[in-house]
C-alpha cells in the first residue's frame, strides 16, 4: 500500500494537540510528522482545521449477536459505530444466545460476527454460576476478560454469581492476568427497597430511582474491593452510577489497587430531576441518579478516580420498552447510544472546560488499556493502527432517528442540540463512514488477547 498522508491543525496526539501529518502505511501509522516536513509525492487528505483524533474504544457494547440479532446485530451495531467515531467494540457475554460462557459460544459469536462488521471488535467471557471450568479455555482462545453479575441481570440465560461462587472464580482469573468487569449492585438492598414499593406508581420515575438505591452499588463495590485486597485480581466497576463509592474507589487507588472504573454518557447528561414519568426510554440500570449526583461523577472524572466514559449501548425492539404504558417496572432496562457518545461527551465537556485531550483520555486510551490492545488502538502514534476521527467540534446537529443508525431508533437524546459531528472515520487507513454515509465492504477485524501483567 503506498504512502497516505492525513493532516490536520488540530491532531490530538499524546503530547498534545498540534498542527501534524501523519503518515499512514500498510495499515498502520508510520510517524507523525510536522505538515512541512510531509515527503514530496505523498498523496494526502487535508483536513483543514477539522480534528484528527485517534479512533475511539467502547469496551461496554451489548450486541446481542447471535441469537437475538432483531435487538442489535454485528452490520448495525458496527454502523452505529462508525457513525460515532468508534472503531474497536467489545462485546458483552450477555444477551446473545448463546451468551459467551464457553468456547464454542464464542466460536458461534466469530461466525456471526465473520464478514458484517464494520469496525474492528472483540469480546468479553462471561462468569456465571456453573462455568467455572470454562474460564481459563475462554482465555486461552482469545477474550479480552471477563464479566459477571453480582444481581440478577435482567434476562435468563447468564445467571448471576454469589460472593460464594466468585470467590471460588477469582484465583483462576488471577492466574489469567485478565480483568473482571462487574456489573455491582447486591440484591439485598434493591430487593428491601423494591418490597416497600409493591402498591407504588411505577410510572414514575421517582418509584424506580427508589427501587435501585445508590446502597445496593456500594455495598457491592466495599465487597469487591475487599476481594481484590484478597486475591490481587485486575478489577474493573462497570456504568458508576452512585457517587457515594468515589471516596472509597479513591482510598482503594491510593493503596495501589487495582481497580478501574467507568461510568456512562446517560449518567453525567441526563439527570432524574429532568426525567418525566413514563419516559421508560431512560430506564438503565443502575439508575440515572440526581443532578448533583451528576456533578460529583465529573468531578471524579476530573480527578482521575474514574477513568473512562463508555457507551453501556443496551438495545432492544421497541415493544420491550414498554413505550405505551409507561412503567418502568416493566421496561427494559438499556440506553441504546453508540453513534451519540462522542458529542453527547462533547457537549458537557464544552460547558466545563474539558479539551479533546481529556475526551480522548476517557473514550480511547483508557478503554484500549484495560482492554489490553493498548499498543495498538487509542492513540495517534506510530505503530498503532490508522484509526482515525475526523471530527468538527464547533459544529451542532439536531438529534434526529436519522443519526441514530443501530437497529431499533429509539434514544432519549432525541430531539436535543449537541455539539461536535463526525465528518469521517478510518479503520485502519481505510474510510469506512464519510459525510454521512458508508463506504466500501465491512473491514472490521476480531481483536483477540494474550494473557498479560496489569500495569495501569
Amino acid at each position: 500500500m503506498e504512502l497516505q498522508a492525513f493532516l490536520s491543525r488540530r491532531v490530538v496526539t499524546p503530547e498534545g494537540i498540534r498542527p501534524a501529518a501523519i503518515l499512514v502505511e500498510d495499515e498502520k501509522i508510520k510517524s507523525v510528522i510536522s505538515p512541512d516536513q510531509l515527503p514530496g509525492q505523498t498523496a494526502g487528505f487535508d483536513f483543514g482545521n477539522a480534528a484528527i483524533l485517534p479512533g475511539l474504544v467502547d469496551s461496554h457494547v451489548h450486541i446481542n449477536d447471535p441469537g437475538r440479532a432483531e435487538w442489535e446485530g454485528f452490520d448495525t451495531a458496527t454502523r452505529a459505530a462508525a457513525a460515532g467515531g468508534f472503531t474497536l467494540l467489545v462485546d458483552m457475554p450477555l444477551n446473545c444466545l448463546p451468551a459467551t460462557t464457553a468456547v464454542a459460544a464464542l466460536e458461534a459469536k466469530r461466525a456471526a460476527a465473520r464478514g458484517r462488521c464494520r469496525v474492528d471488535w472483540a469480546a468479553w467471557g462471561g462468569v456465571v454460576q456453573d462455568n467455572l471450568a470454562d474460564l481459563e479455555a475462554l482465555a486461552a482462545a482469545g477474550v479480552l476478560g471477563f464479566k459477571c453479575f453480582l444481581i440478577h441481570p435482567g434476562i435468563d440465560g447468564f445467571t448471576m454469581v454469589t460472593e460464594e461462587q466468585l470467590r471460588a472464580a477469582l484465583p483462576v482469573l488471577a492466574r489469567t492476568g485478565l480483568p473482571l468487569l462487574v456489573h455491582a449492585e447486591l440484591p439485598g438492598p434493591i430487593d428491601a427497597a423494591t418490597e416497600k414499593l409493591d402498591l407504588a406508581d411505577w410510572r414514575r420515575y421517582s418509584t424506580y430511582l427508589l427501587s435501585r438505591p445508590e446502597e445496593a452499588e456500594l455495598a457491592a463495590i466495599r465487597m469487591l474491593l475487599s476481594l481484590c485486597r484478597h486475591f490481587d485480581f485486575r478489577l474493573h466497576i462497570v456504568h458508576l452510577s452512585a457517587s457515594s463509592a468515589l471516596p472509597e474507589l479513591r482510598i482503594a487507588r491510593s493503596e495501589g489497587l487495582a481497580v478501574t472504573v467507568e461510568t456512562c454518557p446517560h449518567y453525567l447528561h441526563l439527570n432524574a430531576e429532568s426525567i418525566k414519568d413514563g419516559a421508560t426510554v431512560c430506564k438503565c440500570a443502575p439508575p440515572i441518579r440526581s443532578r448533583e449526583n451528576c456533578e460529583r461523577l465529573w468531578q471524579g472524572l476530573r480527578e482521575g478516580v474514574i477513568d473512562m466514559v463508555v457507551s453501556d449501548h443496551s438495545p432492544c425492539p421497541p415493544a420491550m420498552k414498554r413505550i405505551a404504558e409507561g412503567s418502568f417496572r416493566a421496561a427494559w432496562g438499556g440506553i441504546a447510544s453508540l453513534s451519540l457518545t462522542l458529542p453527547v461527551m462533547w457537549t458537557e465537556c464544552c460547558s466545563r472546560g474539558f479539551t479533546l485531550t481529556d475526551l480522548v483520555r476517557w473514550m480511547a486510551e483508557s478503554p484500549a488499556r484495560l482492554a489490553g490492545c493498548h499498543t495498538r488502538k487509542g492513540k495517534i502514534a506510530a505503530g498503532y493502527d490508522a484509526d482515525f476521527v475526523i471530527f468538527h467540534p464547533e459544529e451542532e446537529f439536531a438529534v434526529t432517528e436519522e443519526r441514530l443508525h443501530y437497529r431499533h431508533a429509539l434514544s432519549p437524546y432525541l430531539g436535543e442540540t449537541l455539539r461536535g459531528v463526525v465528518k469521517a472515520t478510518c479503520v485502519r487507513g481505510k474510510p469506512v463512514f464519510v459525510d454521512g454515509s458508508f463506504t466500501g465492504e465491512p473491514v472490521g477485524i476480531e481483536l483477540r488477547a494474550e494473557p498479560r501483567p496489569f500495569t495501569r
